[in-house]
């Protein structure tokens, strides 16, 4: 960082005027007139003592500690949101503004940045929100939406599974294919009916997705019509059957 002007030339710039005193009596605190050089020194030893200790105690935000209690707040502030609209499928306009406001805020603190080479993604996620009409459901009653939604991913073997639990238990397998090392395209295979009768997916049963946080916890991801996902890690362990 470049010290300021005034550090290297020994002259002094009045915040309150904007000029420069050099070479003439300035008038101190105490009353007493100090040469212009010897106040320009001591103020110029204040300011690198000041500059020294911003860097060598940087604000808390800047320090890894600092960084992961920012992620801690930001993503319980989230959470917090999120828990009352079941799963979004209560959420109204303003909730759902307000629920991409705080996800964007956690997606900034990302600390996983890219996240393809990482083994965090990799494993069985619960949604616990969204804002796709197509899996809330909430035009039918109640007791025919899905309980669950789960999402598993395999980068290793390009695997992705869509899973539903009570009552229908229907799931849906794919492929991914890296656009870089936050983004995959997606091919939806095969679909499974009632969790055990296969049929064929659509050629058109397609998408792209982007994953924008991810840590031991908690995966955000924006897909390519503009849906928000936020997941929970279930089971780092499981694996999509091949």
């Amino acid at each position: 960082m470049a010290l300021p002007s005034c550090l290297k030339t020994g002259a002094l710039m009045s915040p309150a005027t904007g000029f420069n005193f050099s070479g003439s009596l300035m008038k101190s605190d105490s009353g007493f007139a100090v040469p212009t050089k010897l106040q320009s020194t001591r103020k110029g030893d204040r300011e690198r003592l000041r500059v020294q200790a911003i860097f060598s105690f940087p604000p808390a935000f800047l320090t890894r500690n600092g960084r992961a209690e920012k992620q801690k707040q930001l993503k319980q502030e989230l959470l917090e949101a999120i828990e009352p609209l079941e799963r979004g499928a209560t959420a109204s306009p303003d909730d759902q503004l307000r629920i991409d406001q705080l996800a964007r805020k956690v997606e900034a603190v990302n600390p996983t940045k890219e996240p393809l080479k990482s083994d965090l993604v990799n494993g069985k996620w619960e949604l616990i929100y969204t804002t796709s009409a197509s899996i809330l459901q909430a035009k039918k009653p109640r007791f025919l939406r899905s309980i669950t939604n789960y999402q598993s991913i395999n980068v290793d073997t390009l695997k992705v599974q869509n899973m539903e639990t009570w009552p229908f238990y229907n799931s849906v397998t794919g492929d991914i294919k890296p656009l870089n090392s936050k983004k995959v395209a997606v091919k939806l295979q095969v679909f499974k009916i009632l969790g055990f009768i296969p049929i064929k997916a659509p050629d058109s049963a397609r998408g792209e997705l982007e994953i924008t946080y991810v840590d031991e916890e908690l995966r955000l991801s924006r897909g390519d019509k503009g849906n928000l996902f936020i997941l929970k890690m279930f089971d780092p362990t499981y694996r999509i059957p091949l």
